[in-house]
């Protein structure tokens, strides 16, 4: 069964929740685990896009952004539309819980002070449903290596 993460960041503001998921990204793909990431605007993942290539600082973390038909190469799928893959994590940035999060090991739930609300909504969806539960609460997330 799906393992459901939720990411509860002392941030306020979505920029947080960016850099967030590029050093979950980056851990997953230091792991040898597929990773995507589901986002809800086209504009949200050409920002994570631009973010993945220098952050963290110097670091570039291997990723494309998918749409239509187009083919992944990279360990890293950012797309607004259903995954290539059915396996690894699942970073959610959508406000809704996608239909397909079934299909992976892993969900990361990443939640700030403007996205609470959406976040006690996707975990009373994942509860209903008997996914195991996983809090996490990131305080200086920023500060560790």
């Amino acid at each position: 069964m799906t393992r459901v993460d939720f990411y509860i960041l002392d941030d306020q503001t979505l920029d947080a929740t960016l850099r967030f998921a590029c050093r979950l990204g980056l851990k997953a793909y230091l792991k040898n685990t597929p990773v995507h990431v589901h986002m809800d605007k086209p504009e949200d993942a050409q920002a994570l896009d631009e973010l993945m290539w220098d952050y963290p600082k110097h670091r570039f973390v291997p990723h494309e952004i998918i749409t239509g038909e187009s083919v992944p190469s990279s360990p890293i799928q950012i797309s607004c539309e259903p995954p290539h893959i059915e396996e690894g994590l699942l970073i959610n940035l959508a406000p809704d819980v996608p239909r397909f999060f079934g299909r992976f090991d892993r969900v990361a739930e990443i939640v700030v002070g403007e996205t609470r609300d959406q976040g006690r909504a996707r975990y009373a969806h994942y509860r209903s449903r008997g996914y195991p539960l996983h809090h996490h609460q990131m305080t200086d997330w920023e500060q560790q290596a």
